[in-house]
C-alpha cells in the first residue's frame, strides 16, 4: 500500500545512479559502482524487460515511496519451461528498515506465482549479504544451499547463498 511498483523510464538514471553509485550498494552485486554512462546504459538495457511474457523473459520494475525511487527488483526465468524464475533486489541504503524491500518482493513474487503459474522462484545471493538473506527468511523462502568459494568476483572467490520458494509454499504461507 505505501509503495508504487513500476517498469523502468529513461528518465530513472538519476534515482538509480544515487544509490548504485555507492561502494556499500555495489558490494555484493556482480557489478562495481555505476558511473553515470553505466547507469545510462544500464537504464536502457533494462527498458524492455517488461514481464516474464515478454520476449526478453524477464521483468524489472523500480520501487517507489511517496514518489521518490528507493530500490529495483528483477525476476527473469532461468529454465527452458518457464516454471521457474529468480529474483534480485537493490535497495537505496536510506530504505533499509522500514520494510519497503519485503514489502515489494513479496507484491512481485504473488505475481509471478497467480498471473504466470511458476513452480519456483529462487534467490541467489552472497553468502556475506546478511541483509538478503534475512529478506529471504522474511518472504518464507528456505535456504537450500551455502556454496563455498564458487564465485571469482571482483579479485577474490566468494561464497553463495540459494533460497527457494515453491508456488505450493507460497500459497499455504497466504492462505
Amino acid at each position: 500500500d505505501r509503495l508504487s511498483l513500476r517498469t523502468y523510464l529513461p528518465g530513472d538514471v538519476d534515482a538509480l545512479l544515487a544509490y548504485y553509485s555507492d561502494p556499500d550498494v555495489a558490494r555484493y552485486l556482480l557489478d562495481d559502482p555505476w558511473t553515470e554512462d553505466y547507469a545510462r546504459k544500464e537504464v536502457e538495457r533494462r527498458l524492455s524487460r517488461t514481464g516474464l511474457d515478454s520476449e526478453a523473459r524477464s521483468l524489472t520494475v523500480v520501487v517507489e515511496h511517496k514518489g521518490a525511487v528507493i530500490g529495483d527488483l528483477a525476476i527473469w526465468l532461468n529454465d527452458g519451461t518457464g516454471g521457474k524464475a529468480e529474483i534480485g533486489w537493490v535497495f537505496a541504503p536510506q530504505a533499509a528498515g522500514k520494510g519497503f524491500a519485503a514489502e515489494a518482493a513479496a507484491a512481485l513474487i504473488d505475481a509471478a506465482f497467480t498471473h504466470h503459474g511458476l513452480h519456483r522462484i529462487e534467490a541467489q545471493m552472497d553468502a556475506r549479504n546478511e541483509a538478503s538473506a534475512r529478506l529471504c527468511e522474511r518472504l518464507g523462502m528456505r535456504r537450500e544451499a551455502h556454496l563455498r568459494e564458487n564465485w571469482w568476483m571482483k579479485g577474490e572467490w566468494t561464497s553463495t547463498l540459494v533460497y527457494g520458494l515453491l508456488a505450493s509454499e507460497r500459497h499455504a504461507a497466504t492462505a
